[in-house]
């Protein structure tokens, strides 16, 4: 079973790119992050076609979370993170797929920094955890994959030297993730390439593509019982090079069935 995520940055506007990685790839689950369309404007029809029915929660420019199955349609569960509802942003979504339950994520990137926007950033991983923690409870097979905007360590970015006050790579979202991985949950690209940097975003400025100048910013996090069943994974880099792409490039797993 192939599980996926990508950050499509605009849903409609890559539908090219993304129909064509789907033929070429064909994951069985993908997570699609930073959609930037209302509900009523996601390509549902296009990607039904395709053989990929979804569920989504759009938001209008900004943000915007998906979950697709391959011949399965999957089975809505949550369509926003608990714990303040007063936050309208469309950062997440929640599926059982295949037998698997699948929170899709889009976390927030917290710059400029410091100030509101990483304050809103460090309460929205502390809710993630919090429901984190509840899904392991259950007993339920999770996977958390997503646009986590979290560098988790120095090895995970080309040179800190252009990014030393970033959000991205300060301590405090850092040891976020840190303490998502704490709860028992396995960061699987990590697992299985520990050498490798495994970018998974390059932005589109000074020609760091070209350079290869990325970041390991989108992660797949299994509960315990998922673990054994990881069989391997990778980045499929070449999506970033091709026309028109997305500033990032799906990740993605393969699970023994």
């Amino acid at each position: 079973m192939k599980i996926a995520t990508f950050n499509v940055n605009n849903v409609n506007r890559r539908l090219p790119n993304l129909l064509a990685w789907l033929k070429r790839a064909k994951p069985d689950i993908v997570c699609l992050q930073e959609l930037k369309a209302a509900d009523e404007a996601f390509p549902e029809a296009a990607l039904r076609r395709a053989g990929y029915p979804a569920v989504w929660h759009g938001q209008k420019t900004w943000n915007g979370v998906a979950i697709l199955g391959r011949k399965s349609a999957p089975v809505l569960i949550r369509k926003r993170l608990p714990g303040d509802r007063t936050d309208t942003q469309s950062r997440y979504i929640e599926a059982a797929v295949k037998g698997l339950v699948i929170g899709c994520l889009y976390a927030p990137n917290g710059n400029p920094q410091p100030g509101p926007k990483l304050t809103y950033k460090l309460d929205w991983m502390r809710r993630l955890q919090t429901h984190a923690k509840s899904l392991l409870k259950s007993g339920a097979p999770v996977v958390l994959a997503g646009d986590y905007n979290v560098v988790p360590t120095d090895f995970d970015i080309y040179s800190l030297r252009s990014w030393k006050n970033d959000a991205l790579v300060q301590p405090a979202p850092r040891a976020a993730f840190r303490k998502l991985l704490a709860q028992g949950w396995t960061d699987s690209l990590r697992t299985l390439h520990p050498d490798a940097p495994m970018y998974t975003f390059w932005d589109y400025m000074r020609q760091r593509w070209e350079r290869d100048a990325g970041l390991r910013l989108d992660h797949l996090l299994l509960s315990p019982d998922l673990v054994p069943r990881l069989k391997r994974g990778g980045v499929d880099r070449e999506e970033r090079g091709r026309e028109g792409p997305s500033d990032h490039a799906p990740a993605w797993i393969e699970l023994k069935k």
